[in-house]
């Protein structure tokens, strides 16, 4: 059943998007929808980090050159891309602010479903998502900072967006590490955590179609922004896996391994950050909009890596292999 969510879960998220545009158009009022949102995203995020093996932190340090790698292009590479980007969009302090969230925040959850797909090392890629998302949460702000100046600070305010990081993604990291824990010593605890592996598509699902839902009656105001991102997107999805892959071969990793990379390099966390962006006075419908658009924007995205990045290195495979 896992297997079959998680190959079919590009196809699920979009029916949970349908679904939530009609439920948007018919439904009078979305009071009771927004209240729904941190709730399900505190448990996608719960049962997410869930299948992010913690204890193997040691293990992806020992890994330097892939971890080099993934940290040089996510951190270096992608913020100078996203900068640059950036500067097509409209002059909106709230739209830049969504574009940066959304971009400077490597995936740490689907990704490596899709990078096995796409016949990279996903485990390679499994080991090093704790760094990722350290490494993320640390620099977001100062990236923020960094690009956006006055700016970052009139929006970001920190007591909203501290209650947010410390609710929505501490929590449930602590609780998916407590599980982890439990399942490493006892049964009961193993039975527990293979229950909950089975969520994390639907929960995603779930929090998709609440934030669409809750977002489509006043997309209107919205529209213009998301429609200003969508080109800066979509160019993101062309040139973010290419960077992801020159890296690798920079840094002299074997075409799975940069592969990984390149996948890694292309694939956001905008579901993970919504969370934050919530926090940020008259976020709706703006960051919620954004931060959608860039989500579409990528499941497409993926439906054609994993059909074109297996070719990146085919060449160097074949003359391995007929070694």
């Amino acid at each position: 059943m896992r297997d079959i969510l998680e190959r079919q879960q590009v196809w699920i998220y979009f029916a949970a998007v349908a679904l939530a545009a009609i439920t948007g158009l018919v439904l009078p009022g979305t009071d009771e929808l927004e209240s729904g949102i941190n709730p399900a995203l505190a448990f996608m995020l719960f049962v997410t980090f869930l299948q992010v093996p913690l204890r193997e932190i040691g293990k992806a340090l020992r890994e330097t050159r892939f971890l080099g790698a993934l940290l040089v292009s996510n951190f270096i590479a992608v913020p100078v891309l996203a900068f640059l980007l950036s500067q097509f969009a409209i002059d909106n302090a709230l739209l830049r602010l969504g574009i940066f969230m959304v971009l400077l925040t490597p995936c740490i959850d689907y990704v490596i479903t899709f990078a096995h797909l796409g016949r990279a090392d996903a485990r390679l890629l499994l080991s090093s998502t704790p760094i990722l998302l350290l490494v993320q949460m640390a620099l977001l702000p100062v990236y923020l900072g960094l690009f956006l100046g006055d700016e970052a600070a009139d929006l970001v305010r920190i007591g909203p967006f501290v209650h947010a990081f410390v609710w929505l993604i501490a929590v449930p990291l602590i609780c998916a590490g407590a599980v982890q824990l439990w399942a490493a010593r006892h049964a009961a605890g193993q039975r527990l955590s293979d229950i909950l592996g089975l969520l994390p598509v639907p929960a995603t699902a779930l929090v998709l179609f609440l934030v669409v839902a809750a977002t489509v009656p006043v997309l209107g105001a919205a529209s213009r922004h998301a429609l200003s991102a969508l080109p800066i997107y979509i160019a993101f999805a062309v040139i973010a896996p290419l960077i992801g892959w020159g890296v690798g071969r920079a840094f002299g990793l074997h075409p799975a391994a940069g592969r990984a990379v390149s996948f890694a390099t292309a694939t956001r966390n905008s579901l993970v950050v919504l969370p934050l962006a919530l926090a940020v006075p008259g976020a709706i419908p703006v960051l919620p909009a954004v931060i959608v658009t860039q989500t579409l924007v990528e499941l497409v995205a993926e439906l054609i890596y994993i059909r074109v990045l297996p070719r990146f290195g085919k060449t160097h495979e074949a003359r391995v292999d007929a070694q």
